[in-house]
């Protein structure tokens, strides 16, 4: 049984990984309130990863406030680069995998091809800088890693966009809902429990980046289309939607128009059909949402 140490477990991936690694082994699970487990204090941080000498750490706290970040830039620069390269360090000093998640924000969004893990980085706002800045501080300390990249992360637990339109699907009477944005809408539940099955199941001595994420791709239109129709499976009366464009719903931080994530080496990894089109996962979390 492996000695884990979980940060961010109030989040929508830290919520589900108290799911998938309740009954692994001795998981000690810290969210930004509990001693130790604010990301922004980094000699605390240090301090309790090295005191608790995990075999694995689980990363799922981050700053992930988009917009924010444009005019917070040391705040989400020292939570997404500066306390993941500490994290780093001190893996390699004990020799334990770190699980890491980052995004697809870490790319221009140019182009209509699903980005592969090799392709070359190049954020177009201050949030995938920062997280950019962490993958590169992992991959530069040399500790077993799994640098995990995700996308449009929804979930039962917190805020996310299929909740939102859950919301907004009950009360308004028309929503305009971006179309020209892609990319696969990835459940917490998803991230949790890939991840956790390649953490005790697939060893590296190495940093790899892997993208992980559903099959299929959509638009954040077709997605909310989606929810809508599954909406109405329940006896729920929607709305009328409306496409809009990136420009016709301008934000303090620019979003990549090609979010799409080549999932092809993750599939490799998983065993056979367990990787499953992004569908699949959201009638499921939509499902329990509604039973709520």
């Amino acid at each position: 049984m492996s000695k884990i140490l979980v940060f961010g477990k109030n989040g929508q991936v830290g919520w589900e990984l108290q799911r998938s690694l309740g009954l692994v082994g001795d998981v000690v699970f810290l969210g930004r309130n509990d001693q130790d487990g604010d990301l922004s204090d980094i000699n605390a941080l240090t301090a309790r990863i090295k005191a608790e000498k995990p075999e694995i750490i689980f990363n799922a706290a981050a700053y992930t406030a988009v917009d924010a970040a444009e005019s917070h830039q040391k705040s989400a620069y020292l939570v997404n680069a500066e306390a993941v390269s500490a994290m780093a360090m001190a893996a390699k000093e004990l020799g334990a995998l770190l699980v890491h998640f980052s995004t697809d924000y870490v790319f221009n969004g140019e182009g209509q091809k699903p980005w592969t893990e090799s392709d070359r980085i190049a954020p177009i706002n201050f949030y995938g800088l920062s997280k950019a800045a962490g993958e590169k501080a992992i991959l530069e300390s040399g500790c077993k890693a799994y640098i995990f990249r995700t996308s449009w992360v929804y979930g039962v637990h917190g805020k996310n966009f299929m909740k939102t339109m859950i919301r907004l699907g009950k009360s308004r009477e028309e929503l305009g809902i971006v179309s020209d944005q892609i990319g696969a809408p990835t459940s917490a539940e998803f991230i949790a429990d890939v991840s956790t099955w390649l953490a005790l199941h697939h060893k590296i001595e190495r940093p790899e980046i892997v993208n992980l994420v559903p099959s299929g791709e959509t638009s954040w239109y077709e997605f909310a289309c989606d929810i809508f129709a599954n909406m109405e499976d329940h006896g729920l009366m929607v709305k009328k939607v409306k496409a809009l464009s990136s420009a016709e719903y301008p934000t303090p931080a620019r979003r990549p128009l090609n979010s799409r994530l080549d999932n092809s080496k993750l599939i490799s990894m998983m065993p056979p059909n367990s990787i499953k089109d992004w569908r699949h996962y959201s009638k499921r979390v939509l499902n329990e949402i509604l039973a709520l």
